[in-house]
C-alpha cells in the first residue's frame, strides 16, 4: 500500500477507521452534489408543467423518498467501508461484478458528459451576454471536463474539501438571485394558477427520483468514508433530502418569476453576471468531480492493476469528448434509461445485507469469491425489466403503473425478489 496519503483512495479495500470522516462533512458533499444545473433543468420544467403546490410536493416527496433509499444505501457502505463497484462482488460474484461495474462507470461517465455539456452550453451564454466573447462548446466542454478532473483525480478527500467551502458561496448567490426575482415584476406571477395539460404528479415524483436515483446506488462510495453507520445514515438523508430539493425548488420560484428555464439568462437578467458565472462553475464541478469519482471506482474493479488516477484521467477524457459532440441534448431519455439499470442494484445490495446474509460481505477472503453469482443477475434483470414496464412510452412500455415511479418499481421489485430468493437459497444450502 502506498503511504502517499494524498492519492491512495483505497478503491480496492475498506476505508481505515482512523481515516473516516463525520456526518457533517459528508453531508457537505451530497449536497454539492445535488446542487447542479441539471437540477436546475428539472425545477424549471416541473415549474412551467404544473401548479406551485404540485410542484414542489412533488420535489419535496421525490427527495424524501430518495433521502430514504440513499441512507440505507449508505448504511451498507458504511458497514462494508467499500465502493460500490467493490460490494456488487458480494453479489454478483468476481467476474459477475465486472458486468456491474462497466455499467455504474459507463453510467457515470454519461452523466459526467451531460453535465460538462449542460455546463459549456450556460457557460457559453454567459461569456457572450456578460463580455461578448464567443467560444465553441467544443473548447468550453474541453475547459470543463478538465477542470472538473482535477479534483476527482485526487479522491474523497479532495471533493470534500472543493464541497465544503463552495456549497455556503453557491447557497448565497442562489438565494440573492432568488430574493431579487421575487421582489421583482414578476414575483406574483410564481403563485398564479396554472392553464394547460399537467405533468401527472407520479411522473413529476419520478423524474425528481430518477435525476439522483444514480446517486443512492452509488451511494456507498461516498458512505464508506464516514466514521459510523449513523452518521453515514444522517449525512446521506440530509443531503439526498436538501441536495436533490435546495436547486430544484430554486429553479421553481425563478422559472415562474422570470418566466425562463434559463438559469444563466435569469441570472444575467437580474445583473448578477461574474455571480452567473461562479455559480455555472461551482455547481456543476462538485457534481461532475464525484460523477468521475464514482466512474473511477467503478472500472478500477475491472482494471485492477492500473492506477486509479490513471483510469480517472482516460475516463475523464473519453467523457469530455462525448460532451463535445452533444449528449446532453438526449438528456431525459438518457436519464430514463440510467435509472432503469442503476435503480435495481441498490435494492439488490440491501436486501442482502440486510434481511438475507450480512455474514457474507466480509473483504477477508472475497478474492477466492465465487466467479458469478446467478441468482443476483436474474433479479436484476427482473428488476430492471419491471421498470421498463412500469416506464410510459415512448421511453418504456406503460403495461401497468405500481408506485407511478418506475426508479422506485425497479428498486422496491430488487429488494422483495433478492430477499425471497436469497432466504429460500440459505434455507435450502
Amino acid at each position: 500500500m502506498s503511504n502517499d496519503t494524498k492519492i491512495e483512495d483505497y478503491e480496492r479495500e475498506p476505508v481505515p477507521q482512523h481515516l473516516r470522516k463525520s456526518w457533517l462533512s459528508m453531508a457537505f458533499v451530497w449536497i454539492a452534489i445535488g446542487i447542479d444545473l441539471s437540477a436546475m433543468f428539472l425545477g424549471a420544467e416541473l415549474g412551467a408543467g404544473m401548479s406551485i403546490g404540485d410542484s414542489l410536493t412533488a420535489v419535496v416527496v421525490g427527495s424524501a423518498i430518495l433521502g430514504i433509499i440513499g441512507a440505507v444505501c449508505a448504511y451498507v457502505g458504511a458497514k462494508t467501508g467499500l465502493s460500490t463497484a467493490m460490494i456488487s462482488r458480494f453479489l454478483f460474484g468476481n467476474k459477475g461484478a465486472l458486468i456491474v461495474s462497466v455499467i455504474l462507470g459507463i453510467s457515470s461517465l454519461g452523466w459526467f458528459g451531460v453535465q460538462v455539456g449542460f455546463f459549456a452550453s450556460n457557460f457559453q451564454t454567459a461569456l457572450n451576454e456578460i463580455w461578448g466573447w464567443y467560444w465553441s462548446l467544443s473548447v468550453l466542454s474541453i475547459i470543463g471536463g478538465l477542470l472538473m478532473m482535477s479534483t476527482a483525480i485526487w479522491g474523497y478527500r479532495a471533493i470534500e474539501k472543493l464541497s465544503v467551502w463552495s456549497v455556503p458561496l453557491l447557497v448565497v448567490f442562489i438565494i440573492i438571485a432568488l430574493v431579487m426575482a421575487l421582489n421583482g415584476e414578476g414575483g406574483s406571477t410564481v403563485w398564479a394558477p396554472f392553464e394547460g395539460e399537467a405533468v401527472p404528479m407520479g411522473t413529476a415524483i419520478s423524474l425528481v427520483i430518477g435525476i439522483f436515483i444514480l446517486g443512492t446506488a452509488l451511494s456507498p462510495d461516498i458512505a464508506r468514508w464516514a466514521k459510523t453507520p449513523k452518521h453515514a445514515v444522517t449525512a446521506a438523508f440530509i443531503g439526498f433530502f436538501v441536495g436533490n430539493s435546495f436547486m430544484t425548488i430554486i429553479a421553481i420560484f425563478l422559472s415562474r418569476s422570470m418566466d425562463s428555464d434559463d438559469l444563466t439568462g435569469i441570472l444575467l437578467t437580474l445583473g448578477l453576471g461574474i455571480p452567473a458565472i461562479i455559480v455555472l462553475t461551482l455547481a456543476q464541478w462538485t457534481t461532475n468531480t464525484n460523477n468521475l469519482y464514482s466512474a473511477g471506482l467503478g472500472f478500477s474493479v475491472v482494471f485492477k492493476r492500473v492506477p486509479k488516477s490513471v483510469i480517472t484521467i482516460i475516463a475523464g477524457l473519453i467523457a469530455t469528448a462525448l460532451a463535445c459532440f452533444g449528449i446532453y441534448d438526449r438528456f431525459m431519455t438518457f436519464l430514463t434509461y440510467i435509472t432503469m439499470l442503476v435503480a435495481p442494484l441498490g435494492g439488490i445490495y440491501t436486501a442482502e445485507y440486510l434481511l438475507v446474509n450480512k455474514n457474507r460481505f466480509s473483504f477477508d477472503g472475497l478474492d477466492s469469491n465465487r466467479s458469478w453469482i446467478p441468482r443476483s443477475i436474474v433479479v436484476w434483470v427482473i428488476a430492471t425489466f419491471f421498470g421498463f414496464m412500469t416506464t410510459m412510452a415512448p421511453d418504456g412500455l406503460g403495461w401497468f403503473e405500481v408506485t407511478q415511479v418506475p426508479a422506485l418499481d425497479s428498486f422496491l421489485i430488487a429488494f422483495i425478489v433478492q430477499a425471497i430468493i436469497g432466504k429460500w437459497v440459505v434455507k435450502k444450502g
